[in-house]
């Protein structure tokens, strides 16, 4: 059968539209996803938000939960007639705050569109209740309800951290997040942010061409259920930290925590930090908060990169005993410092001559003066650039001069400096031993953190390997990263720790050592006094100790700014919590008389701050 180009050209047409309306019958009958679609102006979407997960200490205790609140939302297209002054007495709230809100969303209808906006966050479960039953009488108007945060202990602010609307910003780096929601900001909320958020759901709604509603869609059968956030069990002793809190009340400084067989973080305090109360409503005391001249949202634990002081002497130490420029007998003489060219570092008075233990013990100056050169002006290395390579390699092995890993949020990396930092600062070829003696007794151009510095402490209770810093605990529903089970050693000999060791403990019990306040009865601590210089104002005071001396269970770093010796506030302060960790109390006499004190203790006159202008 011949067809002739007219029958060809029917056929066709008949063909396109055959295809046409199986492809319509398929989109309007079958298919629904666009009649779904968000945008649809048919459809109006309203959020179910999840239950953000708890947060728990080591053992259990809830430290961060939830309680339901309410936001009130509005749609400002769908709005009619409303009885403004009854939804102003629900409410609390001025006529001419809505009158404002309102004269907003007109002018910007292009971008609010069906969306809808908030009115009122977190309104109470009285005016909640109030507005439900009269709700017919506001059209366009709906409460939303979702969670906040509270906290059972009163400890761990800047920890914890704070969740807080998104902004625009944030949206645009994360495009799963839309207005209204929130996120975690600081802290752990915002390290575990995925695990801890959920998943949002929705209910749909149809509207008519007026924008009214007329109901669920398809009595909610594609309706999204949320899914609740899961719990985290942090590392963290909650008992512990709020101790430690109470003893840092009226100090600036902080205090960090690690079990050494583990890596994990007991204790984390900065101080002042954010007290849990203001932190369910950040919004509201954000202004208050920023203000503070001791800035208590900078989280001193991973952000204050400061000299070490002398507890850096046990790095040079080992460092020395690997090279083989020191062994533990070798002696050296202090006359209350170490003199040579012109050049003098002062110490204290104390027994001469001494050897490696008792170095540590009583922590020399000169002796550590003369265990720099050695290890710098060995003879095995061509130059000083040679050597201080050399050293600074072993430095950054102890996990100084970089960020450790952890999964604490912001954390710096300190400074270890180079051949360039010096080369800068006196010229190639023209600096020595001599000219970066403050090394020795970790001066000068060091800064680390007080992470770093219990991270030091953990690797020498290990006797020479650390797990990387962390909060929270391994579990096999969630495991953690496995870079946090890896050991990490040194590149000192294992071997040599044990005399370190020892002048540790020997400082803590033996005559003549820096330590002996942190003394504790039943438990047989090891620890390190560092005075810090500081240039504006009175010294800081460190502490590095850890315990018990065999098969250690915890190491614990003070750094208490302006506080003075090492033994006058960081040690004790560190001590009082290695006891209440270990022993679950602080027993009677000097040890409860020390507790009082360091708790009565106010050294925020010595603290330089500048007022912040409003």
């Amino acid at each position: 059968m011949n067809f002739g180009k007219r029958e060809i050209i029917l056929t066709v047409v008949a063909l396109v539209f055959v295809v046409l309306g199986i492809r319509l019958f398929k989109i309007q009958i079958l298919d629904e996803s666009y009649t779904l679609d968000a945008r649809n102006n048919a459809m109006r979407y309203e959020t179910v938000y999840p239950a953000r997960g708890r947060i728990l200490d080591r053992s259990g205790k809830t430290i961060v939960e939830n309680k339901l609140i309410y936001d009130l939302m509005v749609t400002p297209r769908t709005v009619t007639e409303f009885d403004t002054t009854a939804l102003c007495d629900i409410f609390g709230i001025e006529r001419s705050f809505i009158e404002e809100r309102f004269a907003y969303w007109k002018e910007n209808s292009r971008k609010v569109g069906y969306g809808a906006m908030p009115l009122l966050r977190h309104v109470s479960s009285e005016q909640y209740n109030r507005f439900a039953e009269r709700s017919d009488r506001f059209p366009g108007f709906n409460a939303v309800t979702r969670t906040a945060r509270i906290y059972p202990i009163n400890a761990g602010g800047n920890l914890i951290g704070y969740v807080s609307e998104v902004d625009r910003a944030y949206i645009d780096k994360h495009p799963g997040y839309r207005p209204g929601d929130y996120a975690g900001k600081t802290g752990i909320e915002r390290a575990y942010e995925e695990r801890l958020a959920g998943k949002k759901g929705y209910t749909i709604y149809f509207r008519d061409a007026a924008g009214r509603n007329r109901g669920r869609y398809k009595d909610g059968l594609y309706d999204s259920l949320a899914v609740a956030g899961n719990d985290i069990t942090t590392t963290i002793d909650a008992d512990i930290q709020s101790y430690g809190e109470l003893l840092m009340k009226n100090k600036v400084g902080s205090v960090v925590a690690i079990e050494p067989s583990t890596g994990e973080i007991l204790t984390m305090i900065s101080s002042p930090g954010i007290d849990v109360s203001q932190l369910a409503e950040i919004s509201k005391y954000y202004r208050e908060i920023s203000e503070n001249p001791y800035n208590p949202m900078f989280n001193r634990t991973v952000q204050s990169a400061q000299p070490p002081g002398s507890v850096f002497k046990l790095v040079n130490g080992l460092i020395g005993l690997q090279e083989g420029v020191l062994t533990p007998n070798t002696m050296y003489s202090c006359s209350r410092g170490y003199t040579f060219g012109g050049v003098h570092v002062g110490c204290h008075n104390h027994p001469s001559p001494i050897n490696l233990t008792q170095s540590v013990a009583m922590s020399c100056n000169a002796y550590y003066c003369y265990v720099l050169r050695s290890i710098l002006d060995n003879k095995k290395y061509d130059n000083i650039e040679e050597s201080f390579e050399m050293w600074r390699d072993y430095v950054t092995s102890f996990g100084f001069g970089t960020k450790l890993g952890s999964d604490v949020p912001y954390e710096l990396g300190g400074n270890v400096p180079t051949i360039k930092t010096y080369n800068k600062l006196h010229g190639k070829g023209h600096w020595r031993s001599l000219s970066i003696i403050s090394l020795s007794i970790g001066q000068g151009e060091l800064g680390c953190t007080p992470l770093h510095l219990a991270n030091l402490c953990a690797t020498i209770a290990n006797r020479g390997y650390y797990y990387i810093p962390h909060m929270i605990k391994d579990d096999p529903d969630y495991p953690i990263d496995p870079k946090y089970l890896e050991r990490h050693y040194t590149k000192v000999d294992t071997c040599w720790f044990p005399y370190i060791v020892e002048g540790m403990n020997q400082s803590v019990y033996g005559a003549g050592g820096t330590s002996h306040i942190s003394q504790i009865p039943g438990v047989e601590m090891c620890g390190k006094t560092g005075t810090a210089q500081n240039p504006h104002g009175d010294d800081h005071s460190v502490f590095v100790c850890f315990a018990p001396k065999d098969n250690p269970k915890i190491a614990v770093a003070a750094y208490i700014e302006n506080g003075g010796f090492g033994a006058t506030w960081a040690a004790p302060i560190a001590s009082l919590i290695v006891e209440k960790y270990l022993n679950g109390e602080i027993a009677p006499g000097t040890r409860k008389d020390l507790e009082r004190r360091v708790m009565e203790g106010n050294l925020l006159h010595k603290v330089k701050v500048k007022k912040k202008k409003r």
